[in-house]
C-alpha cells in the first residue's frame, strides 16, 4: 500500500570538469615604521570619586543582582527536580501495571 518509489539516479551526459583556478601574485607592500605615539600622563585620566550615597547605591545595587540570580537559580534547580521526582513516579506506576498485568496472564 505505502511502497516508497526510489529515483532513478540519470545518467550524466557528459563529462564535467570544475572551472580551472587561475593563480595570482602576491605584492607586498613596503611597510612603514608606526608614528611614535606620544604616552598618556596619569593627570589626563578622569578621576572617579564616590560619595558615601554612591557607595550605598552601588552596594545595594549589587545586593539586588546577586538575589535575584540567586531566586532565579534556585527555580530552576527546583524545576529540574520536580520534573525529576514526576518522572520516577510516572516510571512507578508504568512498572507497576506492566508487572500486574505479566501476573495475570
Amino acid at each position: 500500500m505505502l511502497r516508497p518509489k526510489i529515483p532513478a539516479m540519470p545518467q550524466p551526459t557528459e563529462l564535467i570538469t570544475p572551472p580551472a583556478v587561475e593563480p595570482t601574485a602576491v605584492i607586498q607592500q613596503p611597510t612603514t615604521a608606526p608614528a611614535p605615539v606620544a604616552p598618556v600622563t596619569a593627570s589626563a585620566r578622569p578621576t572617579i570619586q564616590l560619595t558615601p550615597g554612591a557607595v550605598v547605591a552601588l552596594v545595594g545595587g549589587g545586593t539586588a543582582v546577586v538575589l535575584v540570580v540567586g531566586a532565579v537559580l534556585v527555580s530552576m534547580l527546583l524545576a529540574v527536580a520536580i520534573t525529576g521526582a514526576s518522572v520516577a513516579i510516572c516510571a512507578l506506576v508504568i512498572r507497576s501495571l506492566i508487572n500486574t498485568e505479566a501476573k495475570r496472564r
